[in-house]
C-alpha cells in the first residue's frame, strides 16, 4: 500500500507485547503492595522484639542493682554487728583481767608472816606504779612495828572481785579475800574477810595505781 492510501499496520507481535506489559503493571503494583503489607508485620514484630528486649534488660539491670544493694547492706550490718560483738568480748576480757589482777594482789597483800615480812613487802609493791610503790613501802614499814610484836601470821584465799567502774581503761575493782589469822592475842585461827578497793590502769601496762583497805586488814584485829 502507498503511504497516502493506508496506514501501515503494526506488527501483531509488538501489539501483544504492549498489552502484556499493560496487564502486568497492575500485577506489579499489587505485588509491591503485597510486599509492603508483608514487610509491615515484620517491622512491627522487630519493633516489638526491641521493646521487649529493652524492658527485659531494664528489669534485669534493676534486679541486679537491687541485689548488689541488698548484699552491701547485709555486709555493712554483718561487719557492724561483728564489730560490736568483738568490742563486747574485748571489754569482758579486760574486766576479767582486772578482776584477776586484783584477786592475786589482795591474796598476797593479806598473807603475812612476822618472821618473813620482806617477802610480804615485796609482794605488796609488786605490779604497782612508782608513786604507789613508795607509798606502800612507807605503810609497810609502819605496819611492821605492829606485826612483829603480835607475831602476826595470816593466810588468805580469794573470794570474789568485781569491777565497780571503768573510766577510759582505768578499772576500780572491789576485791574480797578470806583471811585466817593467828596472833599472840588470838592463838586460834581467826577467820575474817578482807576488802580491798584496787585501781588498775590498763593503759599503763595494767599497773596498780591505788589500793585501799590494807590498813583495815590489820586495824580490824
Amino acid at each position: 500500500m502507498t503511504e497516502s492510501g493506508l496506514k501501515v499496520a503494526e506488527p501483531a507481535g509488538d501489539t501483544e507485547r504492549d498489552e502484556d506489559a499493560e496487564r502486568s503493571k497492575p500485577d506489579a503494583v499489587n505485588a509491591s503492595k503485597d510486599d509492603q503489607d508483608d514487610e509491615a508485620p515484620t517491622k512491627r514484630k522487630a519493633s516489638s522484639r526491641r521493646v521487649s528486649l529493652s524492658v527485659r534488660t531494664l528489669v534485669t539491670a534493676t534486679a541486679f542493682f537491687a541485689l548488689v544493694a541488698a548484699v552491701a547492706v547485709m555486709t555493712w550490718l554483718y561487719f557492724g554487728e561483728h564489730g560490736k560483738v568483738e568490742a563486747q568480748q574485748q571489754a569482758a576480757a579486760n574486766e576479767q583481767r582486772a578482776e584477776q589482777i586484783s584477786l592475786d594482789y589482795a591474796v598476797n597483800a593479806a598473807t603475812m608472816n612476822f618472821q618473813d615480812l620482806n617477802t610480804w613487802k615485796g609482794k605488796l609493791v609488786n605490779g604497782t606504779t612508782p608513786g604507789l610503790h613508795d607509798q606502800l613501802t612507807k605503810a609497810a614499814t609502819s605496819m611492821e612495828q605492829l606485826l612483829v610484836p603480835l607475831e602476826w601470821n595470816s593466810t588468805s584465799q580469794p573470794l570474789v572481785a568485781k569491777v565497780r567502774s571503768d573510766t577510759n581503761g582505768i578499772y576500780v575493782v572491789d576485791t574480797f579475800v578470806s583471811v585466817l589469822t593467828k596472833t599472840t592475842q588470838s592463838p586460834d585461827n581467826l577467820q575474817s574477810t578482807a576488802t580491798y578497793s584496787i585501781t588498775i590502769d590498763s593503759k599503763n601496762n595494767w599497773q596498780i595505781s591505788d589500793v585501799g583497805g590494807i590498813g583495815a586488814v590489820v586495824g580490824a584485829k
